[in-house]
């Protein structure tokens, strides 16, 4: 096994608790060693993105214990995308928030920092349906720390809301795995595919509402109208390097749909056919009004950002809805630019806010603010990016969208709705930028002094705005990993053969090395064991085989 796959969950795991015990009263300490995990775990991500750009498929059984009896972490192209994402994202974040010094205006910021890039990352790795649940909650117990980081009324009562909505929906998490867990006698991914396949036809209105619970529990993480209410207050008033970073946690919810309803409730199952995307467009059409008109109607920056960030989400789910894998290529290029367009913004937000003395982050003309033409030129581009105008890379994912859903029943809405919702997001952004930063010359006075805080923040707002313009000069790679990425997701039949071991008649592993006694190499399928009627050899019973899945009871077999 490749002990690789295990870094990018263990070295937070085990730096978080050692900067809390030994270092809890040494903030110089506590950066130098965030800074460099964080920094490990960007080295890391890019040798396992490496590693899953051949194609193969690795799997970590840990204590050796093989699927699906044992918890396996799956590296695959989407979790090796989703970790490079997460990794870049992190450092950027523990960056500006050692040189804006958020991480000194509270406790712990560190340490509830690399407890969350442990959720996420193992969130992403998993290949157990309740071990996402597990990964989910630490992720959301770092993130209701991270949330109210520096105290505050405000910042107080968001994360109360915060932490009582995501409670509920880890509540509901367990009931959507309880009810799937009964039905098919498994929660890792892979072997669940098979089995809920396999399902006689009278289980169908039972599997639809597990699937259905689980869709609504990841709508609740990914901010999918109507269960979006947490973010706008959330998001307004988290410390800005912490927003940033939750601009990662959103697509959590959105990975954990494509990963869910390719692999486990796929588009071609009969009994759930287009019970999703049914759900999911027209929620997604919503949510991406919704949105924008939230960034038309915003009478502070924060809220305007949060707001982008919930029709970002609309437009992402847009594309995922379609579940095809063009549509899926688009969503990805999407979800990875989506994530640098709303963490640059927050950044911004906050630049401003520390400039701008009592006006804050109210959209009102008031006096120039330092670096006022700097800051006013990143928010363009932020802008630019966010709301899908060229040249940026957001104007690629949106086109890429458009161009999936040419062949689709869904056209004439998805373009009705991505083309309007940029305009409005385009007037919105201009109204505010305007006010902000060319109205405050007519206001007059002095420009406030540049903030002791240095040069750091600018610099690094300065490089997650540039990842923009790097994925439009990369785009041809970039794509071309990427829809790679999506033939390799609706491949079930690869991931679950990558997962489970071939077993016997009897269900018993077979060993995968070495020429067991008796028998010659074994041939490209498996050994060719006597098998029931109707297996094929090389198969694994209860899981997918050249596409098709096949499941029969133990006592069948024999």
């Amino acid at each position: 096994m490749n002990h690789l796959i295990l870094a990018p969950v263990i070295l937070p795991a085990i730096l978080a608790p050692l900067i809390v015990l030994v270092m809890r009263h040494e903030l110089s300490l506590q950066r130098i060693f965030s800074v460099v995990g964080s920094l490990a775990l960007l080295v890391i991500a890019l040798l396992l993105f490496v590693q899953a750009a051949t194609g193969e498929i690795q799997v970590y059984e840990m204590g050796n214990w093989p699927a699906p009896f044992g918890i396996v972490l799956v590296l695959d192209r989407l979790s090796a995308l989703m970790l490079m994402l997460t990794a870049i994202l992190g450092v950027a974040v523990v960056l500006y928030a050692i040189g804006s010094g958020w991480d000194a205006r509270g406790k712990h910021f560190h340490a509830l920092f690399q407890f969350q890039l442990m959720g996420i990352n193992g969130a992403f790795l998993t290949g157990d349906a309740f071990n996402l649940f597990v990964f989910f909650e630490i992720l959301l117990i770092a993130s209701y720390g991270l949330m109210i980081h520096g105290g505050g009324k405000l910042r107080l009562r968001a994360g109360v809301q915060y932490v009582v909505f995501n409670l509920a929906g880890s509540a509901l998490f367990l009931f959507a795995l309880g009810t799937l867990y009964g039905m098919t006698g498994t929660l890792n991914m892979a072997d669940m595919a098979g089995r809920v396949a396999a399902l006689p036809e009278g289980d169908a209105a039972l599997l639809r509402v597990g699937a259905v619970l689980l869709l609504l529990v990841f709508a609740v993480k990914a901010a999918v109208v109507p269960v979006h209410f947490w973010l706008p207050n959330t998001y307004t008033h988290a410390p800005a390097p912490v927003a940033a970073l939750f601009a990662i946690m959103t697509k959590v919810g959105a990975y954990a749909i494509l990963r869910m309803y390719t692999l486990v409730f796929g588009p071609d199952m009969p009994m759930i056919g287009t019970l999703i995307a049914d759900w999911l467009i027209p929620a997604a059409v919503v949510t991406v009004a919704l949105g924008m008109l939230g960034v038309l109607g915003s009478a502070h920056l924060g809220r305007l950002i949060s707001f982008s960030v919930i029709g970002s989400m609309g437009t992402l789910f847009l594309a995922i809805g379609l579940f095809t894998p063009e549509a899926t290529t688009a969503a990805l290029y999407y979800m990875v630019h989506s994530t640098f367009a709303a963490a640059v913004l927050f950044l911004i937000a906050d630049l401003v806010v520390s400039r701008r003395g009592a006006a804050g982050a109210a959209i009102t003309a008031a006096a120039p603010i330092a670096q006022n033409g700097l800051i006013a030129a990143l928010f363009f581009v932020a802008a630019i990016g966010m709301a899908g105008l060229p040249p940026l890379s957001g104007f690629i994912g949106k086109l890429l969208i458009l161009d999936a859903a040419r062949d689709s029943g869904h056209m004439v809405v998805i373009f009705t709705a991505i083309l309007v919702t940029s305009l409005i997001a385009v007037v919105g952004f201009a109204r505010a930028g305007s006010t902000v930063f060319w109205k405050a010359y007519a206001v007059g006075g002095e420009p406030a002094q540049v903030p002791t805080q240095g040069a750091l923040p600018v610099v690094v707002t300065g490089g997650l705005a540039a990842t923009m313009l790097l994925m439009v000069i990369l785009a041809g790679p970039l794509t071309g990993y990427i829809e790679a990425t999506s033939a390799q997701l609706y491949n079930r039949s690869g991931y679950v053969e990558a997962v489970l071991p071939p077993m016997d008649a009897q269900g018993t592993p077979i060993p995968q090395s070495g020429e067991p006694e008796g028998q010659g190499p074994l041939p490209p399928d498996g050994p060719q064991t006597a098998l029931p009627d109707g297996e094929e050899p090389g198969t694994v019973p209860g899981a997918y085989s050249g596409g098709e899945a096949e499941r029969e009871a133990e006592e069948g077999a024999e």
